[in-house]
């Protein structure tokens, strides 16, 4: 028997949300969902994977994996699509509004008072020295938007020249091959824009953007640079719902149409191998690669959800519980198989942080909600600590600092069981969410194939 499929591409979940009402969730619109995945720099054993509600942090090279509450983190209705983890241990995230930041292996949150009066709209790290981040802002076109670098890990800002009135500037990209050279996405009322700057952002160059061959193209935003040519840059346009992905070898002054045309949903995220040959992109519904130049093509898996990042050899990737039972796996093998690291329904909890912290404060009370949603343990290590508190009681003060890896942090990853890749059936029966947790512990009793 086949697993049912419960939620087709992103139009199908919204229209079944609006038919069964407001109190009705669906992927990305708040079906539970992992949305991207960073790994801190040094230290592969620390992954933070943002989520749909929230975010999940493991310690221990993927063995245990909690949760950190949005309210603890205090992003509101700005949810963060990127982290940067450094290798000192601070977390940021550029939200769309502010730049947040967590020193303490995120058990405290906070948000950045230089950009208070403006949005952060892109974050990146300077290949080879995280202390080196750039931020782009863009509030509204009546505002004054530009570029701001920080030498001291995020501690204090500066602007760059880069600044205009009028401008929304969407992304930047910082070039992996030459790390003087900087990409900034942008766009006003009448035009997009791409601004390259050679000498670490001194000085820009403005490249207006037009496509000729597309229809009412919107939305260009800058995506990649390429691993070996500072000259190489990727982005992404839309038009007539369809995502196009560009690619310009000049430095952004060309950019040609995309091979095989584009693809017929939203954008997530992308990233490049290691010599650029290989290009990954992910969408609400499903998971793309190019090879060698050539059209981006669907893979197997992931379905339902993807999101991408490489570190080294190694590629991961967001996946869709509710269809082939796993949120997080990597790949070996650039994409073709995968191996499961985690499902939602193995949180064990909330993050274990010290008493006092916005995460122990805020967190716990929260997680049996959710535990209820997702399947999850309420109570994962036999005590409230593990992931709640019982009705009427508190926390323990006990839980250990969340800033210090268990001592087992090189432990193989414990992983749900292997997805069979059957879950491409065809599109369907759609489920009201809290019945969600029931199909969940039901369909794993079931042969998910024929």
């Amino acid at each position: 028997m086949r697993k049912p499929r419960i939620m087709g591409d992103v139009r199908t979940a919204a229209a079944a949300a609006a038919l069964l009402g407001s109190g009705a969730a669906w992927a990305h619109a708040g079906l539970p969902e992992t949305s991207n995945v960073t790994l801190r720099r040094g230290h592969p054993e620390d992954v933070f994977v943002g989520a749909t509600f929230g975010a999940i942090i493991s310690r221990d090279s993927g063995r245990t994996w909690r949760w950190v509450c949005p309210d603890a983190m205090g992003y509101g209705g700005w949810r963060p699509e990127s982290f940067i983890w450094r290798e000192t241990g601070t977390l940021l995230a550029a939200t769309g509004n502010a730049l947040l930041s967590s020193k303490d292996g995120a058990c405290s949150w906070s948000t950045h008072p230089a950009f208070k009066d403006t949005w952060v709209t892109g974050l990146a790290a300077q290949p080879g020295d995280d202390a080196v981040l750039y931020a782009s802002t863009g509030r509204s076109t009546a505002a004054r938007n530009g570029l701001f670098r920080s030498d001291d890990g995020g501690e204090t800002w500066r602007a760059l020249p880069l600044q205009r009135d009028g401008i929304v500037f969407s992304a930047v990209r910082v070039s992996a091959a030459d790390p003087r050279t900087l990409y900034v996405s942008a766009w006003d009322t009448a035009r997009m824009y791409l601004f390259r700057s050679d000498d670490a952002g001194d000085t820009w160059e403005e490249l207006p953007q037009a496509f000729p061959d597309l229809v009412r193209p919107f939305d260009f935003v800058v995506t990649a640079t390429d691993p070996t040519d500072s000259r190489g840059v990727w982005a992404r346009v839309s038009a007539q719902g369809t995502t196009h992905i560009l690619h310009s070898t000049d430095g952004g002054r060309t950019f040609p149409p995309s091979p095989g045309g584009g693809i017929e949903d939203v954008f997530v995220n992308m990233d490049l191998s290691a010599d650029g040959g290989t290009a990954w992109v992910s969408t609400y519904n499903a998971f793309f690669r190019s090879q060698a130049g050539g059209p981006f093509t669907q893979l197997e898996l992931p379905t339902g959800n993807a999101c991408v990042t490489r570190v080294g050899d190694v590629l991961y990737g967001c996946g869709s519980p509710w269809l082939h039972d796993w949120s997080l796996a990597r790949s070996h093998d650039e994409g073709t198989t995968w191996e499961p690291l985690f499902s939602l329904e193995q949180i064990q909890g909330s993050h274990q942080c010290p008493a006092g912290t916005p995460v122990r404060e805020l967190c716990p009370s929260r997680w049996p909600q959710l535990a209820g949603t997702i399947g999850a343990p309420l109570y994962p290590d036999g005590m409230p600590d593990g992931g709640g508190i019982p009705e009427g009681g508190t926390p323990d003060a006990g839980a250990p600092d969340a800033g210090a890896p268990p001592t087992d942090a090189g432990t193989t990853p414990s992983s749900p069981k292997p997805s069979s890749g059957c879950a491409a059936a065809p599109a369907g029966t759609l489920l009201p969410l809290f019945l969600l947790p029931w199909w969940r512990r039901g369909r794993r009793r079931e042969d998910p194939c024929p």
